[in-house]
């Protein structure tokens, strides 16, 4: 269990660089000088895609939680 737990504060951490823009987004902002809306745009979707990973599992951990404090 501390293994599992060490390992999930080491990805929370220390995590890559990722761009996660669509093709067309992709398209427009690289044409423009600067380049910070690119940024904020791309933050912006990294920021929507992990909310709801980081959502379903606080509730799996609430519930293997619960069903292990169940078996004890």
């Amino acid at each position: 269990m501390k293994n599992k737990i060490l390992f999930l504060v080491f990805t929370f951490l220390f995590f890559l660089e990722t761009n996660a823009q669509c093709a067309m987004c992709r398209a427009v902002l690289e044409s423009e000088e600067g380049q910070t809306a690119a940024e904020g745009i791309n933050d912006g979707i990294v920021y929507l895609m992990a909310i709801p990973y980081i959502l379903v599992g606080g509730l799996a951990y609430f519930i293997y939680k619960k069903y292990n404090k169940l078996n004890k």
